[in-house]
């Protein structure tokens, strides 16, 4: 068989061989244990409808609230180390791809000493591991499903940052409400102090009453400073999310003015589980580590190798390109394991079992990204009522404080019922604050919930 055959022979045995057996498990997607409906959703849910067709940007009406999460979506170092590993691993693909095709080198050997070993050589050769049980080719659809679960991480991370940024700027807000309540409880009693400090001078009241209100001014002036730390720490977070070195925080609108949009489709959990991207990143994850089950049962198997070597070998430097110091060969080989005590058997096992590990991880994703949604749509609920009901409660203590000031002036009561209506209307205007904070934040968390965020 002349020279010109055998290579035909090589290149026909090279591409028929490697769509040889595919050992390993083909995958299968697990079963989620859904409900029909969310419990706490209405009963006219649109299942059309897809969070993921409602962008961030169009949740707020605060432009200064936009203008962060821009700039934290730019600049945020989550985002930039979740970047450079999608890189690594779309470098990872590609190097695991290059295992598919035969490898080319050269190499050349020069001596002096024409009686040295090996002679001077110049010479080109091949090698290639065929892929005949589906080694390469399962290590190369783990490492792009890997690649997908690290993109669906970053989106991952898109959606807390859109998330994080917008609860800590209305938790901000919330406090800078809170700042401004404390300040104005605090002059009210203050002036209260100098009105009862006058009339005890006077002879007109007791120094109870100059001791229980000057014991109020103490308290609303001991609420400023914490109030003030919380402000530095929530601007400090924010600073972080945005990327930026800690300091001030623009101010857009206050709690009260405040706005998310109510337009959130919430549809049937079916659909949330093809929104929610770590839903989708951990079943990449799943199904990378099945394929590598078949890396491990391929291992067990005999693998293949041809090499093929072109070039020139001589004793003498002079005479190395001469014809008659050309040389080639084609050879092919294989290696496998015989007895390893169980080895490659637990390996395949270890396999099996990270992959299981992956499977039931996915599965409790699911059970949590229905029962985060469940739990959104309770609080949206909630909150309303009971900011509803906290506003009507403030509305009514400010209407009594200004009745018992009367009556206290007129004679009528001691001035402790005063201070314990101002000390009810001063803790209700802080928890109405507060729930201002938690309706938006929870309409944040439901949208979130929902999928949404990442686009």
């Amino acid at each position: 068989m002349n020279s010109k055959i055998k290579i035909v022979v090589v290149i026909l045995i090279l591409a028929i061989l490697p769509v040889g057996c595919l050992v390993g498990p083909k995958y299968k997607k697990p079963e989620n244990q859904n409900a029909a409906t969310f419990q706490n959703s209405a009963a006219n849910v649109d299942t059309l409808a897809s969070v993921v067709n409602v962008k961030w940007f169009d949740l707020f009406n605060d432009d200064v609230l936009k203008g962060l999460i821009t700039k934290g979506l730019a600049n945020n170092y989550d985002i930039k180390i979740a970047l450079a590993r999608i890189d690594r691993t779309r470098a990872e693909l590609g190097y695991t791809k290059a295992d598919l095709l035969p490898a080319i080198g050269y190499r050349a050997t020069v001596n002096s000493n024409e009686k040295a070993f090996p002679f001077s050589n110049a010479s080109a050769a091949l090698s290639w591991e065929l892929d005949f049980w589906g080694k390469i080719r399962h290590e190369n659809r783990a490492v792009q499903n890997e690649l997908l679960a690290s993109e669906e991480g970053r989106k991952v991370i898109l959606s807390n940052l859109v998330s994080d940024i917008a609860v800590t700027y209305f938790q901000l807000r919330d406090f800078d409400n809170r700042l401004v309540i404390s300040q104005n409880t605090l002059e009210t009693r203050q002036k209260g102090y100098d009105i009862i400090n006058q009339r005890f001078k006077a002879g007109y009241v007791s120094e109870v009453d100059l001791m229980q209100i000057e014991q109020q001014v103490a308290i609303a002036e001991a609420t400023i400073p914490a109030i003030q730390r919380q402000i530095t720490i929530l601007e400090n977070t924010i600073s972080i999310l945005i990327g930026q070195v800690p300091g001030p925080i623009q101010r857009g609108k206050t709690s009260s003015e405040l706005q998310v949009s109510k337009d959130i489709p919430v549809s049937i959990p079916s659909i949330l589980l093809r929104n929610r991207p770590d839903v989708n990143r951990a079943e990449k994850a799943y199904m990378a580590a099945n394929e590598r089950i078949g890396v491990a049962q391929a291992l067990r198997f005999p693998s293949f190798n041809i090499a093929a070597l072109a070039g020139f070998s001589n004793s003498s430097i002079s005479s190395l390109f001469d014809g008659s110091s050309y040389l080639q060969n084609a050879s092919a080989g294989v290696a496998g394991p015989i007895f390893n005590f169980g080895k490659n058997k637990r390996r395949v096992e270890i396999y099996r079992q990270i992959a299981e590990e992956s499977r039931l991880s996915y599965q409790k994703t699911c059970i949590v990204a229905v029962a985060e949604v469940e739990q959104s749509l309770q609080n949206v609920k909630t909150y309303k009522e009971e900011w509803t009901a906290r506003n009507r409660q403030v509305v009514a203590a400010r209407k009594n404080f200004e009745l018992s000031n009367a009556r206290y002036y007129n004679g009528y009561v001691s001035y402790l019922e005063v201070l314990d209506i101002q000390r009810s209307l001063f803790e209700a205007e802080l928890s109405l604050s507060e729930l201002t904070q938690n309706q938006l934040s929870s309409m944040i968390q439901l949208y979130k919930s929902l999928g949404g965020g990442w686009n």
